[in-house]
């Protein structure tokens, strides 16, 4: 059995760059650093900062384009994966980088206390459409409103 798996906490070092590929897909690029922080044997706190570069592909892309920004605080989850090209010289070169199945916003929306969360895979979805029979009597259907809920 094999495991590819990344999770980060940390927070964007730039605004996340939206692109289009040829093809239609949308993929979205930014960074993340994340911090280490301990005690040495003197008793000085020391600290390390790692870049993470960050991938995400299709609705997530359009996703974290829209909602994240520089400096927010993001949770990533995916898999590594590194790349290789050779540059205008003819030097090759590598990058690593997570590939985004998930993505939670940590940051509190104001006047909020809830996380938002995208994904990759989508959500399950419950088709209840053949519970109840419609009636063939409405040819606009009626838009519910959430304050005519009654509980």
């Amino acid at each position: 059995m094999d495991l590819n798996k990344a999770m980060i906490i940390g927070n964007l070092t730039r605004d996340p760059e939206v692109r289009t590929t040829p093809g239609g897909q949308q993929v979205a690029s930014f960074g993340v650093a994340t911090n280490l922080t301990w005690t040495d044997q003197s008793g000085q706190k020391q600290e390390r900062v790692e870049f993470h570069n960050v991938v995400a592909w299709r609705k997530l892309a359009e996703i974290i384009g829209q909602y994240l920004k520089k400096g927010g605080k993001v949770y990533i989850e995916g898999r590594l994966q590194t790349r290789s090209w050779d540059d205008a010289q003819g030097v090759k070169r590598y990058r690593t980088e997570i590939v985004a199945d998930n993505m939670i916003m940590l940051d509190r929306a104001k006047g909020s206390s809830n996380y938002s969360r995208a994904s990759e895979q989508p959500e399950p979805k419950n088709d209840f459409s053949q519970a109840e029979p419609k009636a063939n009597n409405s040819a606009q259907e009626e838009e519910i409103n959430v304050e005519d809920i009654p509980f």
